[in-house]
């Protein structure tokens, strides 16, 4: 089970649509600049964050390994790393709508945000 941040209610409520877009990859940087006193969205932003910064590696190493020609195999593992980080960001969005800032598995421990 993934470890749970104990937030305020009132902070979840408040800052829920916000904490939904730190999901929704570039708009990751709205919760980023415009909710930094509210712990649930900067959470949220966190695990967003990461999500973004996994994709972008994945994809540049992706493209660059099969610039040379086609390769499907490539593409293969493309669409399963996109699928994995698809159901990371479902989770995370789960979690917001329930108003817990629960750690999405294997990458919630990091922590870029302060």
């Amino acid at each position: 089970m993934a470890d749970k941040l104990i937030v305020d209610p009132k902070d979840a409520k408040e800052n829920e649509t916000i904490a939904v877009l730190a999901y929704l990859w570039v708009l990751v940087l709205i919760p980023i600049l415009f909710a930094k006193r509210s712990t649930f969205a900067r959470f949220h932003a966190n695990q967003g964050l990461i999500l973004l910064i996994i994709w972008i590696v994945v994809a540049t190493l992706l493209y660059i390994l099969s610039a040379p020609l086609v390769n499907f195999k490539l593409l293969w593992i493309d669409g399963i790393i996109n699928a994995g980080l698809f159901v990371f960001v479902v989770l995370g969005i789960v979690n917001v709508i329930r108003g817990e800032a629960r750690e999405l598995p294997i990458i919630g421990k990091y922590s870029i945000l302060k």
